[in-house]
């Protein structure tokens, strides 16, 4: 029998991203989430869920527009300081000595130095309580080279993607690949 832990934010693993985005004066700003994933694929969407305290969440509701950053697994200290700072009082950017580059297509920076960016243009916006979820329409997914098989598709374990764990607060890595998706259920086809 399992054992309940009440209702609580327990789906594990989440992902690690960094929110960009301009403020009001357009210094860059970012925040890390963990309340995140792909919500459609015509148009191809993203939700992030940011508290209305963070300076990023302003500055999104303002912009009308995010980037979404990934980092690698050798970049998660990165990752959790733009959660613990506050663009209010720093500029997260220089304390971590990251490099800000304007998105191509929407208004906000990317980490140039995260191997994953994705650039969204805001679609909606829906407060849920404590937290606001922005939905952002993809306009681009920009890759490094590095993380790319040779069919120019992403190859997580190249990237070594960082995923958060709610329960425990702890980071963690990706482990090697189980299998192919659409392919490895087939032994359970009923034929």
């Amino acid at each position: 029998m399992k054992t309940s832990l009440g209702a609580k934010t327990l789906a594990s693993p989440t992902p690690t991203w960094i929110v960009g985005a301009y403020d009001p004066t357009g210094k860059a700003t970012g925040a890390t989430i963990a309340w995140g994933g792909i919500c459609s694929s015509k148009p191809p969407s993203i939700a992030i869920s940011l508290r209305s305290a963070t300076y990023t969440h302003g500055c999104v509701k303002a912009t009308k527009a995010f980037s979404v950053n990934i980092p690698a697994q050798n970049q998660a200290a990165l990752a959790d300081y733009f959660g613990l700072a506050s663009g209010r009082d720093v500029d997260k950017f220089a304390a971590a000595g990251l490099t800000a580059e304007k998105c191509e297509l929407v208004n906000a920076p990317s980490i140039s130095e995260f191997p994953l960016v994705i650039e969204c243009e805001l679609l909606h916006v829906i407060e849920l309580g404590l937290h606001t979820q922005f939905v952002g329409e993809i306009k681009d997914v920009k890759a490094a080279p590095g993380i790319l098989d040779a069919e120019g598709k992403i190859d997580i374990e190249k990237m070594g993607t960082v995923i958060y764990a709610p329960g425990s607060r702890l980071y963690y890595g990706l482990g090697p690949s189980l299998g192919a998706g659409f392919s490895i259920g087939n032994a359970y086809v009923k034929k």
